[in-house]
């Protein structure tokens, strides 16, 4: 049997979006869109975006956002709320600080 083995993949950690929250707010639709326009303007030069994944319920509930975590900051239990979608480009950078050896 061969030896496990680390592999990075070819695009950034996905983006966890909660599907309920999503569903429930009233800009949902341009906040979708908008965190897609978000990550492939974000991605590497010649490189795939970060993949959007929606997610079951994360149990935080906010009345008028939705939570998104990814990459660093979902392996310890740390979101965003996005309640606009002007608010999501703030939000992702909020989210991949980590990834790029700050905060």
């Amino acid at each position: 049997m061969a030896s496990s083995r680390i592999v990075r993949p070819p695009r950034p950690a996905p983006v966890f979006v909660c599907r309920k929250c999503l569903k429930r707010s009233d800009d949902a639709k341009d906040i979708g869109k908008e965190i897609k326009r978000a990550m492939k303007r974000a991605a590497p030069a010649r490189g795939k975006p970060a993949r959007t994944i929606m997610t079951s319920c994360f149990g935080l509930c906010p009345k008028r956002a939705v939570v998104i975590t990814a990459g660093v900051r979902a392996a310890r239990g740390e979101y965003v709320l996005v309640s606009r979608a002007g608010e999501v480009a703030g939000a992702l950078s909020l989210l991949h600080d980590d990834q790029n050896g700050s905060s």
